[in-house]
């Protein structure tokens, strides 16, 4: 059965950076094309960032380009996503994602596997 279980989360400052890392159990990820989300109190969950099977190719929100970047080490399991320039709306739970693909550098949205999230809080 597959797991994914986010860390990483905190409290941080404006202007300051978070890594989050998300692993992968039960399956082999590199069969995954994988994906954060986010939803910030009141909000609904958001697309954050995707990646495919292999780290080839990447899509991110517009609110996050440039200052986010989603990776993977499949020899490990873990899906990363490093928050560099971290703003006060960046606030919220951070959920990773995974779907089952078989072509290597699909990129989706749409995910059949979700973990509990990691709660990330940015302050002034």
């Amino acid at each position: 059965q597959v797991q994914l279980v986010e860390s990483g989360g905190g409290l941080v400052q404006a202007g300051g950076s978070l890594r989050l890392s998300c692993a992968f159990s039960g399956r082999p990820v590199r069969s995954y094309a994988m994906g954060w989300f986010r939803q910030a109190p009141g909000k609904e969950r958001e697309f954050v960032a995707a990646i495919d099977r292999i780290g080839r190719s990447t899509d991110y929100a517009d609110s996050v380009k440039g200052r986010f970047t989603i990776s993977r080490d499949n020899a490990k399991n873990t899906v990363y996503l490093q928050m560099n320039s971290l703003e006060t709306e960046d606030t919220a739970v951070y959920y990773c994602a995974a779907k089952w693909v078989t072509n290597p550098t699909i990129l989706t949205k749409q995910y059949d596997y979700w973990g509990q999230g990691t709660q990330v809080i940015v302050s002034l």
